[in-house]
């Protein structure tokens, strides 16, 4: 029999909210997270909002000192991490050398250091050479994100990055669960951070007509999925992590389980390196490979985290993939986009989604879709607009799509 893998522990920092329980609460009364770039002058770019996070202190979690010879990820990791464990149950400084192999990480992230690397070529390229980390190389690698964690906590098991784009963090909850299914190592910490708001991130994605230009007035309103007058979406920072473990041995220890991760699937078009599925098979593939991994079928579904960027292609694109994946049911099934509140946190964004759905399942209520002002005709499924809805989720599917045409999907099962 395949091992049951649950999740025991979660851990946020988003725009929208500092720490679960100010999440959930900003999440369910639909506030956004969105608001006028603040870490640089924006006035010169088209696009100057952001779904940042500007009153996280990084130094409450990294020394000042350090703070140059790292990426803004690692605090925001690090906190997401730390709460995470604690709510976990879980205590590092009390753990054995045996108890800390028994723990890998698994991190994902679109972005990584870009944001790192970024200023040290500014500091390089505008004769400020001694300003350059010494460490510009190893921080700047992708792959040592994970040991960042894993040396402030100590833990000695697996620890990887996966980076595939927007499903990054979808993947490395797969990869986990994979990793506890075969045996491999009983708990991961694991889940998504990015935090991409830089000029020349803005600049690239403004070329490629990817973000919204129209609400640097108004920036509340600027993430606007499923909406007829969306015109692009809106970068966003943060991290969402999480405490994956086999069911019996969160069960030996007492541990309180949100939910079970009872399905994971993932697939790829790769016809083109930017474009994301421009045809809905390959998205339905994941979301019904994920529920058939779960053993349950359309008519289980209670709830959809949509991937929802806000993109016109992608939006339409997702619609019809639910419809092909879901059948009949799709109409009668409520979903919601987190990313009308808080904007698209790149390769974090599935790790938000998952932990939007752990909020839906623990209260009851679905989240809303946020300024969903103007219906597409072509995006007509039940988005829950505005005020979000009281219902009873057992079984929720989280939906995610990625440049290289990626697609993933996670099935989540309430714990009885």
């Amino acid at each position: 029999m395949t091992p049951r893998v649950v999740i025991t522990g979660m851990g946020v920092i988003s725009p929208n909210g500092q720490g679960k329980q100010a999440f959930c609460r900003a999440l369910l009364d639909g506030r956004s997270g969105v608001k006028r770039t603040s870490r640089f002058d924006p006035s010169e770019l088209p696009v100057q909002i952001a779904g940042e996070i500007p009153e996280f202190d990084e130094f409450a979690w990294i020394e000042p000192r350090e703070r140059k010879h790292v990426s803004r990820v690692v605090p925001l990791c690090l906190a997401a991490s730390t709460e995470a464990l604690h709510d976990a149950a879980l205590d590092p400084t009390r753990m054995s050398a045996q108890e800390k192999r028994e723990i890998g990480i698994v991190l994902g992230s679109g972005g990584g250091a870009q944001e790192y690397s970024e200023e040290n070529y500014r500091l390089w390229h505008s004769g400020h050479v001694k300003q350059v980390s010494l460490f510009c190389i190893p921080s700047g690698t992708m792959g040592t994100l994970s040991s960042e964690v894993q040396m402030r906590f100590g833990f000695r098991g697996y620890s990887h990055v996966v980076t595939t784009g927007c499903t990054s963090s979808t993947d490395a909850l797969g990869y986990a669960l994979q990793h506890i299914q075969a045996g491999v190592q009983p708990m991961f910490l694991v889940g998504g951070v990015d935090s991409t708001i830089t000029p020349g991130i803005i600049k690239g994605y403004t070329m490629l007509r990817a973000l919204t230009t129209r609400w640097n007035d108004e920036p509340e309103r600027a993430s606007r999925p499923f909406s007829a007058d969306r015109d692009g979406f809106v970068l966003a920072e943060g991290s969402w992590m999480f405490v994956l473990e086999d069911y019996d041995h969160a069960r030996a220890r007492g541990a309180r389980m949100y939910a079970e991760l009872a399905g994971y699937a993932s697939t790829c078009e790769a016809f083109h390196r930017v474009r994301l599925s421009e045809s809905p098979d390959e998205p339905a593939r994941a979301i019904t490979e994920a529920l058939a991994e779960a053993q349950l079928a359309p008519d289980n579904i209670d709830y959809v985290q949509l991937h929802g960027t806000a993109t016109e292609l992608n939006d339409r694109v997702e619609t019809r993939a639910l419809k092909l994946a879901l059948g009949d049911h799709a109409t009668k099934i409520p979903m919601s986009g987190i990313k009308s509140q808080i904007g698209h946190a790149q390769g974090a964004s599935g790790a938000a989604g998952i932990a939007a759905t752990l909020v839906a399942m623990e209260h009851g209520q679905i989240p809303p879709t946020i300024n969903l002002d103007v219906p597409d005709p072509e995006c007509d499924l039940d988005y829950v607009p505005e005020t979000g809805r009281k219902a009873s989720i057992e079984h929720a599917v989280c939906n995610c799509v990625g440049f290289g045409s990626k697609n993933s999907a996670v099935v989540l099962r309430k714990i009885a």
